[in-house]
């Protein structure tokens, strides 16, 4: 355990003589390095590195995992606010155009305390009520510091002030790709694989299909899908109307469906086929019907297993959205390859850290509901 903390230790202390932050002249200058004195002052450096040793040394003395977690949570509150006064500080006497974003100490620091969050989570092991409760806790104290203006001067902040329509127009579209194609993933996925449950002749040619899918890379199935989708758009009354075309959405979301399929098809088949003999012959033996054994034991039994394939799907599918833009199915995307073309870092991180904050999010709240049905593992 001591090893695995000094893993975290080292790398944090370390950070302290890392640049802390990056000057730009502009939004696609070149950036120049400041340290931790640099960017704080003499003053504010010194606490800072006193708060960063009492914080080392009191993660080495705690035992109880819960006050390591608060500590933890803490240094990572602290960091952020810290770079956000830094950045503030730095941008005080510079012109509009110029831009500060975190350094490679920041963000060395930065992922040692959420490592040490996480560790100390796993060893807390809390149940799915307050794994709920603390992932409001953290999307509302993230929500405080972003209002509150404390962020304002990073470089990343800028980007969004600069775009907040279209950053919301954009996320609302990834939305819906993700959520939307894995929706109606599970409509087609669930049915089919109980209907694979009943047909075991044909399961490991339909399950051996949808295998060949997923090796497809992203990119390649996107391009496969718009000739198909632009002839159905051509030559189908009323298609275009619905959005269907050989660009765009339409392409992707089918991409991002058809990726879906097979875990879910796969875990359905697997939960269902799992449900011990025991039970399902003492449903018989209650003289339920197929189909009532199906919806009250089985079922129920398999959900577990559905839901975990759910999560995966859920979280491949934020994440693969993100290459949509490439064919104009827009996202947050859009502002990850516009970044890349203008050689903007700080482009790149507005569209590539909600879509990593969303992917965390959403496989939080999905293990801690897994984690409320019966017979799941906790």
């Amino acid at each position: 355990m001591r090893d695995r903390m000094a893993i975290l230790l080292l790398p944090l202390a370390a950070s302290a003589v890392l640049p802390l932050a990056v000057f730009r002249a502009n939004r696609i200058a070149a950036g120049q390095p400041h340290g931790l004195v640099d960017t704080l002052g003499p003053g504010a450096a010194g606490l800072a590195l006193g708060a960063l040793a009492l914080v080392i040394g009191a993660l080495l003395a705690l035992h109880r995992p819960v006050l390591r977690v608060a500590v933890a949570a803490g240094l990572l509150v602290g960091l952020i606010l810290l770079m956000g006064w830094g950045a503030a500080r730095l941008a005080a006497d510079a012109p509009p155009q110029a831009r500060v974003g975190p350094g490679t100490g920041f963000w060395i620091a930065l992922a040692c305390a959420g490592l040490l969050v996480i560790d100390g989570m796993t060893r807390l092991r809390p149940g799915p009520a307050l794994r709920l409760a603390l992932v409001a806790l953290a999307v509302g104290a993230g929500w405080l510091i972003l209002g509150s203006g404390a962020l304002a001067q990073l470089s990343v902040l800028q980007e969004y002030q600069n775009r907040s329509g279209a950053f919301w127009r954009e996320g609302a579209k990834h939305l819906w790709l993700a959520f939307g194609s894995f929706g109606v993933a599970m409509l087609a996925g669930v049915p089919a694989g109980i209907l694979l449950t009943r047909l075991p002749r044909i399961r490991p040619a339909v399950l051996n299909l949808l295998t060949m899918v997923q090796t497809i890379p992203s990119i390649a199935l996107f391009g496969m899908l718009i000739v198909p989708l632009g002839w159905v758009a051509a030559n189908l009354p009323g298609a275009a109307a619905l959005g269907i075309r050989g660009i765009g959405m339409a392409p992707a979301f089918v991409a991002l469906f058809l990726y879906s399929l097979l875990p879910i098809v796969a875990n359905t088949v697997a939960g269902l086929t799992g449900v011990p003999r025991s039970v399902t012959e003492a449903a018989d033996g209650m003289g339920l019907t197929a189909r009532q054994r199906m919806l009250r034991v089985d079922i129920p039994l398999a959900l577990p297993v559905i839901l975990t394939a759910a999560r995966i799907v859920l979280v491949q599918n934020i994440g693969m959205a993100t290459v949509g833009a490439l064919i104009g199915a827009g996202g947050f995307g859009t502002f990850v390859f516009q970044g890349v073309g203008q050689t903007a870092t700080d482009l790149i991180l507005l569209g590539a850290l909600p879509t990593v904050a969303l992917a965390f999010l959403t496989s939080a709240v999905m293990d801690a509901l897994i984690a409320m049905l019966p017979g799941a593992a906790r």
